[in-house]
């Protein structure tokens, strides 16, 4: 046998022998594809590498595939990206959106472009739909906090196998669900992440609120509105809301301020494209409402003025999207026939809450995540079409409270408010900014981000930039410069706090 061959073997049957416990591999200094190669062979705890292979292109790098099982019932896909040669030394874990169901592989190019070793899951289950979790409890598990969690594990475990020691620096990076997980790794592991970004988390408790608005806006068709009428009520919007900042630029700051009535857009001599009925005036009225049970409880807040381009999510029918109604067929009433028009907002609500406890509900509570020295950087649109935006202030104010001094919350953790922008991105609003470098720096260089650059493009081209403040605080025009221009404006406390609705 050859000597390099038998030498190779004699080091994988003394890792296998002496070394599992410790999920580490001794690798022989190697081209990066043999040192990927030989990750096949890495011994873990409920998990197996089943695949490794170096990737070509313009920037090389080890993909490895992984299988995590850490139930009886799991069954957990992800992957390992590791930068075959100009690593930064750093690890970014990305999160999925919905109910997961798929590797978010353009979330780790992007991770992977700027050098970092990143990470995905599948959050346990193949398909965007929610039911894998009927009679699989141990499933809901993996997909609300546990895959993350394990993939994150193994993933630094991998990283330090490939590279011979761990990470310096762990990023969580995700929007939407992957905002949502963000909050709950932060809660339950707040050791594993030394930065974290939460985009518009996903507060399951707005799926009571999703069935609430779908009975008011289409169980009967008299009561729905059309799509062609949401930009002539989106104008009607602008019109009273617009210049509250004292600026009229398209845009509402903080719509908690608007108190647009639908009422005014009321038709008066019969149906037409630029009026609404009256029963349409109810409907757009419940839009712009909270939903509140009969014995005075508010479920969740309301959609924001300056959503109106975007209500076709919530309130197009002619039934509610598959990402809220599945919670209540596979989990809530683990029932697939289960009709979203038998709601009931006082019942259906509590028996919502009452599933998700313990397992998908938001814990306020980070002050582990911030003892152990982590930052996190919150934003959220002010049009944000999918969850109610003063649902993600009410959890920072939560927070901020649970960490026993509020004044200082802002020393580890920020929330920016984008005026404009819809779920995620999207939105008459600026709605791309570079969150990691804000986090970066905030992290690395001990600079926290007392204003964030955002643009908003049109066919590719930057038309607008507008700096994000840390809320309270908005942006404000200094009263010379272009209106579109970042460097006209400047971070103020606001005039007055935002009117209860």
């Amino acid at each position: 046998m050859h000597a390099r061959t038998c030498y190779r073997r004699i080091l994988y049957s003394t890792l296998l022998g002496t070394m599992l416990s410790q999920e580490s591999l001794l690798v022989e200094a190697a081209t990066p594809a043999q040192n990927c190669e030989a990750l096949t062979h890495l011994s873990l705890s409920d998990a197996k590498v089943s695949a490794a292979a170096i990737q070509s292109g313009t920037q090389p790098y080890c993909k490895v595939s992984l299988h995590l099982t850490p139930s009886k019932d799991s069954d957990i896909q992800a992957q390992v990206w590791l930068p075959a040669d100009n690593w930064n030394g750093k690890y970014l874990a990305v999160g999925n959106g919905g109910w997961g169901g798929s590797i978010p592989d353009e979330l780790m190019q992007a991770g992977l472009a700027r050098g970092y070793a990143t990470s995905g899951t599948d959050d346990g289950h193949t398909g965007p739909s929610g039911s894998f979790a009927l009679a699989h409890p141990e499933k809901l598990i993996d997909f609300a906090y546990r895959s993350e969690h394990e993939m994150t594990i193994k993933s630094k475990a991998i990283i330090r196998a490939f590279y011979g020691h761990q990470p310096r620096l762990s990023y969580w990076d995700g929007c939407s669900g992957g905002g949502r997980e963000a909050l709950i790794q932060a809660h339950r592991y707040p050791d594993e992440f030394d930065g974290i970004i939460a985009g518009d988390p996903a507060n399951f408790q707005r799926n009571a609120w999703a069935m609430w608005l779908a009975q008011a806006a289409f169980k009967d068709p008299a009561d729905s509105i059309p799509a062609s009428k949401f930009g002539m009520i989106h104008e009607a919007v602008l019109d009273a809301c617009d210049t509250l900042d004292g600026l009229k630029d398209g845009l509402i700051d903080d719509p908690r301020r608007c108190q647009f009535d639908p009422k005014s857009l009321q038709c008066t001599a019969g149906d037409g494209p630029h009026c609404l009925t009256e029963r349409q005036v109810r409907t757009a009225r419940t839009i712009l409402s909270a939903p509140v049970t009969s014995s005075g409880h508010q479920v969740f807040e309301r959609l924001e003025p300056g959503t109106e381009l975007r209500w076709a999510r919530l309130a197009g029918g002619p039934e509610p999207g598959a990402l809220f109604l599945d919670y209540f067929k596979y989990v809530v009433y683990k029932d697939p026939q289960w009709d979203w028009r038998s709601f009931d907002l006082d019942r259906d609500s509590a028996l919502a809450d009452a599933a998700m406890k313990g397992v998908l509900d938001l814990e306020p509570d980070l002050t582990r995540f911030a003892k152990h020295g982590g930052k996190l950087l919150l934003y959220q649109g002010w049009a944000d079409q999918q969850v109610a935006p003063a649902a993600t202030i009410a959890f920072y104010e939560s927070m901020s409270r649970a960490s026993g001094n509020s004044a200082h919350t802002n020393e580890w953790a920020r929330l920016f408010m984008a005026p404009g922008m819809g779920h995620c991105l999207g939105g008459e609003g600026p709605d791309s900014f570079n969150k990691l470098g804000a986090l970066e720096e905030w992290v690395e260089q001990h600079q926290p981000p007392d204003r964030i650059i955002a643009s908003h493009a049109t066919h590719g081209n930057v038309d607008r930039t507008r700096p994000l403040c840390p809320y309270p605080e908005v942006a404000r025009y200094h009263g010379s410069g272009d209106i579109d221009d970042a460097s006209s404006f400047r971070c103020e406390a606001p005039q007055s706090a935002g009117t209860a609705h």
